[in-house]
Formats: structure tokens, sequence, C-alpha cells
């Protein structure tokens, strides 16, 4: 699964269920430095388990979004998959770029994923790449990578096999293991699954243990992507314990949380199941996707996450809650002291729609690696920013409005502080027109026979901040929602009426929020002509 076409490639989502794993696994040769597999465990050179928790990174596409990985950084992974191009399908990513997007990594204290994204759905899709060219490609970057083992880990290609005969898959990975063994790599290395990454046919759980005893260095992390093939608990966790059962090295390389036309993946149990099983899990991903349902920030900007975004960063099971930094960085997976409360914050540049908090920081016996503003309401509080310095702006507020905020610390082990003191602020009065003016852009994203997927942006033109909202617009054809994100929907007959959901809540003036949703529909699906925002008129783009 790619952020581009490859979504995709699911063309089968067949009922076929995975063959099953057999007896344990153990690592047929002597361990590789650095990272490494041990006892079916992903370890650091030290021994420490390590648990891949963090994004994917479109840099092949992207390579002028260099801020990105100190982005990432600070919303708490302690991982990054970086996309990068052989040259057979995109640009190719020279070895200078490659060094220094993993210098980037390493300044960031993040453990590095690099894969060739060419490969994507070989032997379906006619322009991808072999995973012997993409083996290719990483031996004539080894100068960069030797040396690395501690911070770099190779994927040789990403999602190599589509859906025609994925048995194909078994011979040209394990030939690509040895190909880069025998070139002196001792690297771990990822295999993605065939079945553009989802093993629906179960190939890869089949033949996993004879691809890994087949290495030479027993160093080789088996990765699945889960989309809507997952869309089930129990089809999430038969997957992951037949890995985990068997001893096999395993975790979720790729994953999406939104709904397409095929499903709706079951995130929450990709998540909890992959912390229950100490495995890791790397979210597609940061931005940049030719659908934006799957960026994780808008624009790459970190202060304006997606509802997607939130949920992996912030919510039950993600990122914020439950990485640990690698030990090579610092990161100590014994360490169970808590920073210190950081200072109470103090406000400053307050307008109507924004201000800026500044606190004491906080120490820490091993060292304090980020900070988390909440608003405060009563017994309740609210993720509001991430920040990886003692200051961070607030934006998205509504004038002539108190507000109470505080701040955590959290150190490179993810143990979390007490919480400061509290300050309480209210923004300006706003003295222009009422936050209430709008604009609403409606789209189909994708309809198949019966049903469609459908985004509505809703932008907020008047020059303060909305909290809270209620959008109402008619159905001219009989359509129904039947499942949305960003919003919770009521239906009666063709009306529609959406009351925005905690992530969404808040638009700053000048500001945006996307909604999504699957639908019914007959042979028509006109797109709705009019909307309004808490009973105002919108305009409509």
């Amino acid at each position: 699964m790619t952020g581009l076409a490859a979504l995709l490639g699911l063309v089968l989502l067949g009922a076929l269920g995975p063959a099953p794993a057999h007896a344990e696994a153990g690592p047929p040769g002597a361990l590789a430095t650095g990272l490494h597999v041990s006892d079916g465990r992903l370890v650091e050179s030290n021994g420490n388990d390590f648990v891949m928790r963090g994004v994917n990174h479109a840099h092949t596409w992207y390579p002028g979004e260099t801020q990105s990985l100190e982005d990432i950084k600070a919303l708490g992974a302690n991982t990054v998959r970086v996309v990068l191009s052989n040259g057979h399908r995109w640009s190719r990513n020279s070895a200078e770029d490659v060094a220094a997007v993993i210098g980037r990594c390493k300044a960031n204290r993040l453990i590095c994923v690099l894969e060739v994204h060419d490969t994507t759905g070989y032997g379906e899709e006619s322009a991808a790449a072999s995973l012997d060219q993409a083996a290719d490609y990483w031996i004539g970057l080894k100068d960069v990578l030797t040396g690395e083992e501690d911070h770099v880990v190779i994927n040789i290609g990403n999602e190599p096999w589509g859906n025609t005969d994925p048995a194909g898959w078994t011979a040209p990975t394990t030939a690509a293991v040895r190909k880069l063994r025998s070139a002196g790599f001792e690297h771990t290395i990822m295999l993605d699954a065939p079945n553009w990454g989802q093993d629906w046919q179960g190939v890869m759980r089949a033949q996993a243990r004879s691809v890994y005893a087949a290495d030479p260095a027993g160093n080789l992390i088996f990765s699945i992507h889960m989309y809507s093939v997952y869309d089930t608990a129990q089809k999430v966790t038969d997957y992951l314990r037949a890995f985990v059962d068997a001893g096999l090295p395993l975790l979720i390389g790729e994953f999406g949380g939104p709904p397409d036309q095929y499903g709706d993946p079951d995130e929450d149990t990709m998540m909890a199941a992959a912390e229950e099983l100490g495995l890791g899990y790397l979210a597609w991903s940061w931005s940049g996707n030719t659908d934006p349902v799957l960026d994780l920030a808008i624009d790459f900007d970190p202060a304006r996450l997606s509802s997607w975004g939130q949920r992996v960063f912030h919510g039950e099971n993600g990122i914020l809650q439950t990485s640990r930094e690698a030990t090579v960085y610092g990161g100590s997976q014994g360490d169970t002291r808590a920073p210190t409360a950081p200072g109470a914050p103090a406000a400053s540049a307050v307008t109507a729609t924004s201000l800026t908090l500044t606190w004491a920081a906080s120490s820490d016996d091993v060292g304090v690696t980020g900070y988390d503003v909440v608003r405060v309401n009563g017994d309740s509080e609210a993720a509001v920013v991430s920040a990886s310095t003692t200051t961070a702006a607030v934006t998205g507020l509504t004038a002539d409005t108190a507000y109470t905020f505080a701040v955590y610390a959290r150190d490179a082990a993810g143990n979390r502080s007490t919480r400061s003191a509290a300050v309480k602020v209210t923004t300006d009065k706003d003295d222009g027109a009422p936050g209430t003016k709008c604009a609403v852009a409606y789209r189909v994203v994708n309809e198949w026979p019966g049903g469609f997927q459908g985004e509505i942006v809703i932008r907020n033109t008047g020059t303060a901040g909305i909290d809270g909202w209620r959008l109402a617009f008619t159905f001219a054809d009989g359509q129904k929602v039947t499942n949305m994100w960003g919003g919770t929907p009521a239906q009666d007959g063709g009306k529609v009426s959406v009351s925005a959901a905690s992530y969404t809540s808040a638009v700053p003036a000048k500001g945006s929020v996307t909604v999504g949703f699957t639908g019914a529909r007959g042979s028509t699906n006109t797109a709705p002509t009019a909307f309004t925002l808490d009973g105002a008129a919108c305009a409509t783009s």
C-alpha cells in the first residue's frame, strides 16, 4: 500500500485465509551486530527489546521536506520508515542523499527504516522493479550503510509482489536476502509481504519459516501492511499471533485507519494488539498522499494533525503513549523514573485566536525529550500540542474565551511527569466578522456499485476561530451515510446533520477541517449544493 495509486492494489479481498505458521523459530546463524533478531524479537546490540513506534515519510517524492523528521520525533516517534527510489520508477535517491537522511534520523534520535518503493506490486504493476534490482541499489549504497547497523534497518523493497501469483514472492525474496548477505551486509533486513503487502492469501505467513532459515545471519523481520483486508479484530489478531506463537519476528510496517471503498480497517485492534504483543507499528503516512485521507499531518504541518494523525499520535495505544526511544540514543528500557513537573506556563502574544505558552524546563535522570500541552476543563483535559522545547504556539482558539492550560514532560523511556500548575488566559475580543463565515468543498473520492466515499472540507473564512460546529446539507438522490470520520452524522431522509468530532471541533480563522465518509447510493449520486454551519449559509467551492 502506498499513498499513491497502490491503495490501491486491493483488487481482490477474498475470504481465502492465511495458512498457519508452524513451530518456533530460532536464528539459524550468528547474530549480526547492532539491531538484530533474537528469539523472535528485534533487539538492540545490548540485548534490550526495541519496539518500533513511528510513521512512514515519503522522502523520495518530497525531498525538500527535511523538517519532517524533527516534527515526527517531537510527536514521540522512535522510528521513521523513509521512502526511497532506486531510479527504476521514480528519481533515484543518491548515496549523498541517503547519507543525509540517515544523519537527520540520528540527529533526531530516530531508528531509520529505509525502503525502495519502486518494487511496489511487482508481477501485477508493469512499472515495478524487481527485488533483485532493489538489492543492487542497496549494494551500491554499501559505503553509506556500513557501520550504521545500530541505527538503520534495510527494508529491501516495498510491497514487492501484487496479487498475481503471490507464491512467486518466496524465491526472489530469499535470493535478495542472500545477495545482500553475500555482499557483506549485517543489518536487520525487513521483508514486506506479497498481495500488495497485505498477504491476504497467506503466502508470507506460510513461507516465513523457510525464508527466515535461508538467512545466514538470522536477522530478518517480516512486515505486514494492514489496510482494509484487516477489517475485523479476529483477522488482525489471528495474523499477528501466528507469528508470535511461531517465534517469528514481525511488525506492522504500514497501516491505515480511514475507510476506503474496500472496507474499514480495524486500526484500534491493530494498535492494541501490537502493544499487547510487543510488536512494532509504523503508520502510513506523514503527509503528501495523493488521497489526503491518509495524511497524518496536513500539508506537512505538525500543528495541523488530521483526525487520523490525532488517532495515531495521541490516541489509545498511540505513539505518545507507547513509544520508547532506542537505548543507542540514551533511552533506557529500564527507566521508570518520571521527569519532574515543568514550571507553570506563562501566556504571551495573545490574540483572538492564538497565543504562545512558555514554561520552565523539567529535569530527569536520563533526559527530557518533549512536553505535552493540555487544555484543562474541570476534571478533564484534552491534548493541545506537543513540543520539543519549553515553548509552544497554540492556535485555533475562539475570541474572547477563557482557557486553562497546563504542561506535562516526558522522558526517553516514555515516562510522564505530573502536571504542571495551570495558567488561565482569555483570548482577545474580535472586532471583525463573526467566525461562523464558512465555505464548504464537497467531492466524491471513489464510487463503486451501490456505494461511494465522500469528503467534505469545511473552511473558516471568518476572522475568529470556531470551537464546536454543526454542518447541515441535503442529499437529493436518496444517498445514505454509512460511516463517518471527523464528525458524527445524523440523517433524516435526505437531510444530514454532522456534529464536530473532538479533534475537528476547533477551526482557526482561515483554517479548515476535513470530514470523510462512506455512503450508500442508487444509480445517481448528485452532490449536495447547499451547506449551513451553525445555521449560517456557507459558500461552496
